[in-house]
This record gives structure tokens, C-alpha cells and sequence, in this order.
């Protein structure tokens, strides 16, 4: 785990008040700038060798006040999000959405979406209801087809039209609900629609053994035998083999839909462990939630919809508690010089 303590922070608070380290930090409020996203940027004299990357994109240092971030490494996408990336960074995103518009009817639910997903990290999706966060994961899965834009994975540009061409791709969406059925066991719920067959019949063994691998792997002591039925199961437990079923199908990219919703507070905590534990492993993890609290314990960057459109994308680690919440309600943030 990666959690880093904060002391004396009000967003240390755990999951409903419950003690818990987070991996952010405070920094001090970035000023206003305006900066053109094609000029390259110099490092002044005074400036080369200070922060955590030098004029060239190197990694010199750990820290870096807001303020330098933000004008050294924001840039704007078609969307006019305001983007935070480290020059140094050249990692291709598993996922990266570009300019995504999705209607229904006379109805404009996205407008301009940009949104991006890295491998081994954490992206939380916020935003107030209505914002449009279900609709966008919809698209993602291959629910909703996009009505414009563009849909890149691994760099390439695909369109999936359903689910299972989403997941052909290694896209995986644990939804809200969960989609369990509680009439069928663990394993027939991770297996279920995707059976494995031994000649005509079910190779149970194989599907059984599969099943304990994967919660194995995701450090699930709680649940017992992989027989129990999900009627019998807590809510953590039910969230916790919904996640285990999204993983088992060599995914790539793994999207949990308010995952500690209705959760309480051990139970919350042991997800946020499983979520934290995915992107360890090297999965790109999207995080949707409203719980501030959650955002912060577990994610590398957070992107905020406001309206149906993408606000900003930013790294954690360079925001406060206040400032994502001024994104969420009101569409911009002057300490971060996005107004709007």
C-alpha cells in the first residue's frame, strides 16, 4: 500500500470520520497564469534544478510548490480542460477520451469530455449528480455508444458498441449495483456468462480454483469458502467479488462506480485497500465517487465534470480538499487559475 500520513490535515479523516493516511499534501494556492499549451517551457536560471523537473523534462527533485506546477505543466485540451502533466511523463494512457459528446434526445449529457487513464494508477472521476460521471463510464463500457469524439486505448482509436467489445478490449466496469445474483455462489457469479467447459459439461474445478487464485491475489480473508451464496454475503464482501470478477478477465482497465456507497467504515476501508491493490498490479483504475475522503486515501490524479464537461484533470498530490470541491460545485477554481 501506498497510503502517506498528513498529519493535522482536515482531510485525513478517514472513510465517515475513521482515521486513515493519505497520499496527499498541502501545498500553497497557485496563482493566475496564462500560458499558450504549444510553447515549450524554459526553466529560468532560478528556477532550473529547484523542482522536480528541470527545463529538459528530467526528474531532479521531489518537491514542488502549486504554483510551479501549475505554470510550468498545464496545458488545455480541445475540450478547454485544464490539464496537469509532468514534462518528463510520456507514458502513453491506457485509456485517453478526447472531445467525447453523448446526447439523448434534445438532451446534451457531454460536451467535450477529455478524460485520460494511466496504467498502475488510480484516476477518480468526480462531479456533482447530474455532471454526467454515469454516462461517460457507460460509454467507456461500451453501453452507450459515443456520439462524437474520440476513443483512444493503448493509443489506438477504437468504438466499442457493447459491452462485450469493451471488454474484448480489457475494459471492465463494476456498476453500482453490483449485477450480482444472489441465488448462485462466488464462483457462479465471477464465471457467470462466461463459463468454462470441460468437454460438455462445466470444469467447476478449474472455475473454482480460479476464483480463490484471484481473491488471493487481492488479499480477500473474509469471505470463507468461494461456495457461500451471495445472498449470504456483507455489503464489502458483495463489492468485494464484484471487483474480483472484473480483474479474472485479464483486464486492463478496471471502472468502479461509487464502489463504498453504503458501506460502512471497515468495510469501506477494505475496499479502498482492494482499489489501491489494482492499480499496484498495474491496472488503470477509474474511481467514481463522491466521497472526498475516498478520493484523496487512493488516487494519483483526479478529473471533475462539471455540467457534462470536463473541468480539470490534475494530479492529487497538487490539489486540497477545498480546491476539488470548488471544481465539483462551481466549474472552477481561481487559486488554480481555471475560471471557467
Amino acid at each position: 500500500m501506498r497510503f502517506r500520513p498528513r498529519p493535522g490535515d482536515p482531510a485525513n479523516a478517514g472513510p465517515r470520520g475513521a482515521p486513515v493516511s493519505t497520499p496527499v499534501r498541502d501545498a500553497p494556492p497557485a496563482t493566475p497564469f496564462t500560458a499558450s499549451p504549444a510553447a515549450p517551457f524554459t526553466a529560468s536560471p532560478a528556477e532550473a534544478g529547484t523542482g522536480p523537473w528541470d527545463g529538459a523534462g528530467a526528474v531532479v527533485g521531489r518537491d514542488v510548490p502549486a504554483a510551479t506546477l501549475s505554470a510550468h505543466d498545464r496545458s488545455t485540451r480541445a475540450g478547454g480542460a485544464a490539464w496537469w502533466e509532468p514534462p518528463g511523463m510520456s507514458q502513453t494512457p491506457v485509456l485517453d477520451l478526447r472531445g467525447i459528446d453523448k446526447s439523448f434526445g434534445p438532451v446534451r449529457v457531454l460536451q467535450q469530455v477529455d478524460f485520460t487513464a494511466y496504467a498502475g494508477e488510480v484516476t477518480a472521476l468526480v462531479g456533482d449528480n447530474g455532471a454526467g460521471k454515469t454516462t461517460l463510464v457507460k460509454c467507456v463500457g461500451g453501453i452507450h455508444p459515443i456520439d462524437g469524439g474520440e476513443y483512444l486505448f493503448d493509443g489506438r482509436p477504437v468504438r466499442p458498441t457493447s459491452p462485450r467489445e469493451a471488454a474484448a478490449l480489457g475494459v471492465e466496469v463494476v456498476h453500482q449495483d453490483l449485477a450480482l445474483a444472489d441465488n448462485l455462489d462466488i464462483v457462479q457469479n465471477m464465471f457467470l456468462g462466461r463459463e468454462r467447459r470441460r468437454g460438455l459439461v462445466l470444469d467447476e474445478t478449474a472455475m473454482e480454483e480460479l476464483a480463490r487464485r484471484t481473491l488471493a491475489e487481492l488479499s480477500v480473508r473474509t469471505i470463507g469458502s468461494v461456495r457461500r451464496k451471495v445472498s449470504e454475503l456483507s455489503g464489502g464482501q458483495r463489492q468485494t467479488v464484484a471487483i474480483a470478477r472484473a480483474v479474472l478477465w485479464d483486464s486492463r482497465v478496471v471502472v468502479l462506480d461509487e464502489p463504498s456507497a453504503a458501506l460502512g467504515v471497515a468495510q469501506t476501508q477494505q475496499v479502498l485497500e482492494i482499489v489501491r491493490r489494482l492499480a499496484d498490479q498495474g491496472l488503470a483504475v477509474i474511481l467514481i465517487s463522491h466521497n472526498m475522503n475516498d478520493v484523496f486515501a487512493v488516487s494519483d490524479r483526479i478529473a471533475a465534470l462539471y455540467l457534462g464537461r470536463t473541468v480539470a484533470q490534475v494530479r492529487a498530490a497538487d490539489v486540497t480538499h477545498a480546491q476539488v470541491v470548488e471544481l465539483i460545485t462551481a466549474g472552477r477554481c481561481e487559486s488554480l487559475g481555471i475560471r471557467g
